[in-house]
């Protein structure tokens, strides 16, 4: 059994970046974080992408608002955000307070400068299997990990667990233009467990912590994990419940460590590619 750790995978793509910036010395890049609140999820995730920044020399600007923000104040900014021409490309967390009308966010937003895939165009062209767009990160962070990996994914079949905008269904659809099998799984899947056992890959990203067992999976499959939780004794866990699935996967990934150490590296390389479509 092999542990696919995202370590390697992200150090390859921030291999790939710094080689474009040689070529591309007096290039700016600059990343707009909007953050609405104080969630400690945001807040983790906002270090790690901050943290990348600096390794890979790019600039920031973080944008931070009250949790009880107006919707039109907070639009107002976000305009002026949007249409800024120093900010090259902008991660935005969601889920947004419940007075905010996130769907207008997301039809607002430049997809030019949409690195997680949010608006209604990048959400088309993923649809459409058009590599011009930006898939969500998460998303193009599992297929990335397989390639990696040196997992073939012609013909095989793939089950994926969840259909979320952010990770389920773009994921499929990532896998599928690379010409998988997919099974989508979701709450109200009859006989959930047969249906990811006949998979050779399973993808789990249902956000429920441990759920996918033993009994779900195939002797010898590949079992990627995307969920990240929080178990009843605190402690940071997948949807994959790692000390039994182990015992009958080819490969797995941990978490943490896993889809999300290459989640920001994934970002990073959007973020550069809007800066070089930018400059184009």
């Amino acid at each position: 059994m092999q542990i696919l750790k995202g370590v390697d995978a992200a150090k390859k793509i921030n291999e790939e970046i710094l080689a474009t910036m040689q070529e591309h010395k007096d290039l700016k890049v600059t990343l707009g974080i909007v953050r609405v609140g104080e969630r400690g999820d945001d807040i983790a995730y906002e270090r790690g992408v901050i943290k990348k920044c600096e390794k890979l020399g790019f600039s920031y600007e973080l944008f931070k608002f009250e949790a009880d923000i107006s919707n039109d104040d907070f639009i107002k900014e976000f305009d002026k955000i949007n249409e800024n021409l120093e900010i090259d490309g902008i991660l935005m967390f969601k889920p947004l307070p419940k007075q905010i009308d996130e769907k207008e966010i997301e039809r607002r937003i430049d997809e030019n400068k949409d690195l997680d895939g949010i608006s209604p165009i990048n959400m088309a062209l993923v649809y459409a299997g058009d590599d011009s767009g930006f898939a969500p990160c998460t998303a193009e962070a599992v297929v990335e990990l397989l390639d990696f990996a040196g997992i073939d994914i012609t013909g095989k079949r793939v089950c994926v667990i969840g259909r979320s905008t952010v990770i389920g269904k773009p994921v499929s659809l990532l896998l599928l233009k690379k010409n998988a099998t997919v099974t989508i799984c979701h709450t109200k899947t009859v006989n959930m467990e047969e249906e990811c056992k006949r998979a050779e890959i399973l993808v789990a990203a249902a956000g429920v912590p441990k759920m996918v067992k033993a009994s779900f999976v195939s002797e010898g499959a590949v079992v990627i994990d995307v969920g990240i939780n929080v178990d009843k004794d605190g402690n940071l866990c997948g949807d994959v419940d790692f000390d039994e699935v182990s015992k009958k996967a080819s490969v797995i990934t941990p978490v943490p460590g896993g889809v999300g150490s290459v989640t920001t590296s994934v970002l990073a390389k959007h973020l550069l590619r809007a800066a070089l479509k930018k400059l184009d």
